[in-house]
């Protein structure tokens, strides 16, 4: 994910005053509350950079008011029938699926997705849920009858308690769900934090949850919690923003999920670590797609290009790197022509290919590494820094980019660009290939392209990744499997959806029991009246 420092997050602090925008609110103990902070954001349409509302910061008071909310909602929600908590994701799903259209209405307007891209992150969301469904299932324990003589024993997986969730802002639907669902089906009640550059998406969900019947408290919705924290990269100094030290550190949290950079997520693992909590922390991201000379040259061509611009790049999942092996490279002439045919507008448009990125800062930032790939000698073959779209002019648009004959030594390489540039690398054999990429600290995802089987086999062997494609360019599971990014971009133990999903919101019980079987009695029920002798 994308790494924000606090430059880039467009904090107004110390301001209080009076906006036509609407403002954020905060959902606490099944109400929705305005904040009483004098701190706030502006919430900004990427299409066109005006303001659509503001986002408070959380005050330390309606945090330990949310987190008392979640507590008191933990016993009786923990001790619900697993039916109970099953019908909720049920009712849960089938309002997401009424209200798709409305959830990808909102994540166009405040992140600047398609239609069709912003309808595939809430369907992808629903799909999580709709896996938590099979929770029955999914949360069996484990016993043996007589382990020993007139012995047995139980392990059952039990809920943690309280937990947390914090989101990354380029799937405003899809990342809440792998938290939120997983932690309440299981038995747990959480607070989640959602970006506070598009928080709209989650605070629907509120509402779909509430009428699905969930129980005041169960889950909580904050904004921003803002820290400083210094993390030390290369023998420099960054300060970062920091928005969940709070669920760092509070001993009644007893689980942290996160989704979004480096900084950010390093930080949390340690620190949340350190305070003997369960972290599940996934990162950042450099995918590297090998394109092999036998490849099917339509069908890779088509991938590479949607797969690298779909979304303005902003996917933890997008192939941002190609790595031509042999004679493949001379196909870089007919990928520049599909990516100049996509078309660059705002997301709500209709056939619109390519939307705005999510802040001018984000824009800047893509606009800077590109630049270094020039200045480092990378060929510019295809640029998309200057483009302006008619009627959105100030629009945080880049259009598709390709950077040609990049070495893993350049800046543009070494870092996440979370934009819609494609940077281009040329080896002349697959093991030189897969040892670049073994070279590279990141391990999301990866994928090559070939009508070779013994090549597929030999690629998805040997390389470090977590999720590999064989001629599909983005590796990412249905939710009935886990996210397995690997290295560099995940630091926790149990992964987000599937199995290790759910797992990672319980724990295991065991239960030892003994009665002997000779204490059976067989005395007969007293029918005499009692005489009390």
């Amino acid at each position: 994910m994308l790494k924000v420092f606090r430059n880039e997050s467009r904090l107004i602090l110390n301001r209080s005053y009076s906006s036509s925008a609407p403002s954020t609110k905060l959902f606490i103990d099944g109400q929705f509350v305005e904040s009483k902070t004098n701190n706030w954001i502006e919430l900004t349409n990427p299409a066109t950079n005006e303001v659509i509302g503001r986002v408070p910061e959380t005050t330390k008071e309606e945090l330990n008011t949310a987190l008392e909310a979640a507590k008191k909602a933990y016993k009786p929600w923990s001790q619900s029938t697993v039916m109970t908590r099953q019908q909720l994701m049920f009712k849960f799903a089938r309002l997401l699926r009424e209200n798709q259209s409305k959830l990808a209405a909102k994540i166009t307007e405040e992140q600047g997705k398609t239609t069709a891209d912003a309808e595939g992150d809430v369907l992808r969301g629903i799909q999580l849920v709709e896996h938590c469904c099979s929770i029955t299932s999914l949360q069996l324990g484990d016993c043996i009858q007589n382990i020993a003589k007139d012995m047995d024993t139980h392990s059952y997986k039990v809920p943690l308690g309280v937990v947390g969730g914090v989101a990354a802002f380029n799937f405003p639907v899809m990342i809440p769900l792998w938290m939120f669902p997983p932690a309440l089906v299981t038995g747990n009640t959480c607070l989640v934090k959602p970006s506070e550059q598009d928080p709209g998406a989650t605070l629907m969900m509120m509402e779909l949850l509430q009428e699905a019947g969930a129980p005041p408290g169960v889950v909580n919705l904050l904004t921003i919690f803002n820290r400083n924290y210094r993390l030390k990269k290369d023998s420099k100094l960054k300060v970062c923003s920091l928005k969940m030290n709070f669920i760092c550190d509070h001993p009644d949290i007893k689980a942290v999920s996160f989704v979004g950079g480096d900084g950010a997520g390093k930080h949390i693992y340690t620190r949340a670590s350190a305070a003997g909590k369960r972290v599940q922390s996934n990162m950042g991201a450099k995918n590297h797609g090998v394109i092999m000379p036998d490849a099917n040259k339509e069908h890779t061509l088509n991938q590479l290009a949607g797969a690298a611009f779909g979304a303005a790049g902003q996917r933890c999942m997008a192939l941002s790197t190609a790595v031509f092996v042999g004679e493949a490279k001379e196909w870089i002439p007919d990928l520049v022509n599909r990516a100049q045919a996509l078309k660059v507008n705002a997301g709500h448009v209709p056939g619109t290919d390519v939307g705005p990125v999510i802040s001018a800062k984000a824009k800047e930032r893509i606009i800077r590494l590109v630049d270094s790939g020039v200045k480092d000698g990378a060929k510019l073959v295809l640029d998309g820094r200057g483009i302006k779209v008619s009627g959105f002019e100030k629009g945080n648009f880049v259009g598709p980019t390709i950077l040609t004959d990049v070495k893993p030594n350049m800046e543009c390489y070494k870092e996440e660009i979370f934009g819609p540039v494609l940077i281009c690398l040329f080896v002349d054999t697959l093991d030189e290939a897969i040892q670049m990429i073994n070279s590279n600290p990141y391990g999301n995802g990866t994928a090559i392209f070939t009508t070779n089987g013994a090549a597929a086999r030999k690629f998805s062997a040997e390389i470090d990744v977590g999720q590999v494609g064989v001629n599909v360019p983005i590796p990412v599971p249905l939710s009935m499997f886990s996210f397995t990014g690997t290295r560099g971009s995940f630091l926790g133990t149990n992964h987000f959806c599937g199995k290790q999903g759910l797992d990672f919101y319980t724990e295991l019980k065991t239960v030892v029991s003994f009665w002997r079987q000779s204490d059976v009695s067989h005395t007969k029920a007293a029918v005499s009246m009692p005489t009390q002798q």
